[in-house]
């Protein structure tokens, strides 16, 4: 499985089948990746995803992309650092929630934004470090999953999670070009 960590817009990933939204309970458009994510699908992924709310802590639910270039939009939900003692335990948990949300819907490319470094407000290497401890799993979770993107908002948090995600031995791929190039605005 390829990993791949670029300063990116996670909207802007057409190449990739599906992208994971850091959703709230609600399911609904909010703040940062949420909000980028809504905005760019349209109403449309609201409205499909009122049913299914709120969304528990470990879970997943696939939606169409609906206005997005990306087929699935994978969305799971962590906690606020600040407001959950167990906020590291639910990161991870989400993580796992998004792998095996692309196992079960046979997605084999991923592109997720850095989950917890925005308004939940983790401390970015101890987000890295689960991040890299899940993805560590991830080719057992979803043997058929080929590439896994990390979206992240700056050169810090690239450096910062490639670093974290070489010291749990694995290997981060230069992007692709096409992730190059979208990389123009930052991750939300």
């Amino acid at each position: 499985m390829k990993i791949e960590v670029v300063v990116g817009n996670i909207v802007k990933q057409p190449d990739v089948e599906a992208l994971v939204n850091s959703a709230n309970a609600n399911l609904r458009l909010g703040s940062g990746v949420a909000g980028a994510i809504h905005t760019a699908a349209g109403p449309k992924l609201e409205e499909y995803c009122k049913p299914f709310a709120p969304l528990a802590y470990g879970a997943f639910l696939v939606t169409p992309g609906f206005k997005l270039p990306n087929l699935w939009v994978i969305h799971v939900r962590a906690a606020s650092y600040t407001h959950h003692d167990d906020a590291p335990a639910l990161l991870e948990q989400a993580l796992q929630a998004a792998i095996q949300g692309a196992h079960q819907n046979d997605i084999r490319t991923l592109a997720m934004p850095a989950i917890g470094t925005g308004v939940f407000a983790f401390p970015p290497m101890l987000a890295a470090q689960i991040t890299a401890k899940v993805f560590s799993r991830a080719e057992g979770m979803a043997p058929h999953l080929q590439c896994l993107r990390l979206c992240v908002a700056s050169d810090f948090l690239r450096d910062l999670y490639t670093g974290a995600l070489e010291a749990a031995g694995l290997v981060v791929s230069q992007p692709s070009a096409l992730a190059h190039a979208q990389g123009e605005s930052a991750a939300v």
